[in-house]
């Protein structure tokens, strides 16, 4: 028998179907990470396998990249889908601030998964208590060419606080705060504890960590939206007073086409699967991510995210309201 025009039409409406649905089914994802001797890298490998397990018709994979701005530029030529930012930087390059002044790149936030404090460690011979008694004081504000470094200076300019900065490496600014030639640092915590280095310096002489004011604290709010205003309780090292301090979050963006549907099934997937990650991540365990996004996120959520999100009943803040 001959087939007729209509015939034809649906065989062909079928076939259509037929590849689209095989080509949702077969989604593929490349995830930006960073260098593979970081832990966030173990962290990314574990949010793949989370995502190739539990969301149906996607397949990822992680890629070692040079993390954050490295990450950024990648999603801004759609060279991958998701990808590690810190929400400082991340909130600079949505902005068209800073290193992107004039080159904004337009990124959705999926989740944040740690939050980094930035934590004034000093000795506590060095007789300082507030963050003004910085002025003159011999005071390294992170690594050279690290976030912390940046993020530091910023923070004191905005503060007005003029220290006497001095650069080095992790290596030389541990060793000169042992022997006093430098009396403080700002270093980045992991949770709610201070680092590894800050503990050794914590070794050879007592140090203490230097508080915000409320009133500080709100001026940075004010002026500085790239950052977030974090408490830590007491105990992030041995005799560690509660204080409160700036800090941005580790988080993972996507490109803004990212399918809503596709998002939605992942963070779902990583919200509800919680064990992976804190076994390749120990920051992870028992954190409320989901909290940890809306109260460090800089940018909007990608509408996918922001459905989850909502279902759990979280009030999402308007600067992470989702956007076209």
């Amino acid at each position: 028998m001959k087939p007729t025009l209509k015939t034809l039409l649906a065989a062909a409406a079928s076939a259509t179907f037929l590849t689209t649905g095989m080509a949702q089914a077969n989604e593929r994802l490349l995830i930006g990470s960073t260098s593979s001797s970081s832990s966030h890298y173990g962290y990314f490998v574990a949010v793949n396998q989370i995502i190739n397990s539990q969301v149906e018709g996607v397949s990822a994979s992680v890629a070692e990249t040079g993390a954050t701005v490295d990450n950024l530029r990648r999603l801004s030529r759609n060279q991958i889908d998701m990808g590690l930012v810190t929400t400082n930087t991340g909130y600079h390059a949505y902005a068209g601030q800073e290193d992107f002044d004039g080159r904004p790149v337009d990124s959705r936030l999926l989740w944040v998964y740690t939050v980094a404090p930035q934590n004034v460690v000093m000795r506590q011979d060095a007789d300082v208590s507030t963050l003004e008694d910085l002025e003159g004081v011999r005071f390294n504000p992170g690594i050279t060419g690290s976030a912390t470094e940046k993020t530091t200076e910023a923070v004191m300019r905005t503060l007005g606080i003029s220290p006497n900065y001095v650069r080095g490496s992790t290596t030389d600014i541990v060793d000169a705060m042992k022997d006093g030639r430098v009396m403080g640092s700002a270093k980045s915590g992991v949770g709610n504890r201070l680092d590894g280095s800050s503990m050794d310096v914590a070794t050879f002489t007592p140090i203490s960590v230097i508080s915000l004011t409320d009133e500080q604290a709100d001026m940075l709010r004010e002026e500085m939206p790239d950052v977030a205003i974090v408490d830590v309780p007491e105990g992030a090292g041995e005799g560690i007073a509660a204080y409160t301090t700036w800090a941005f979050g580790v988080a993972v963006h996507a490109h803004p086409d990212l399918d809503e549907e596709t998002a939605y099934q992942i963070v779902k997937a990583v919200m509800e699967n919680p064990e992976p990650q804190a076994n390749a991540f120990s920051a992870v365990r028992d954190a409320d991510l989901a909290q940890m996004t809306l109260d460090v996120g800089t940018v909007p959520l990608h509408a996918g995210a922001a459905r989850y999100f909502e279902e759990q009943g979280l009030e999402i803040p308007d600067a992470l309201q989702p956007v076209e």
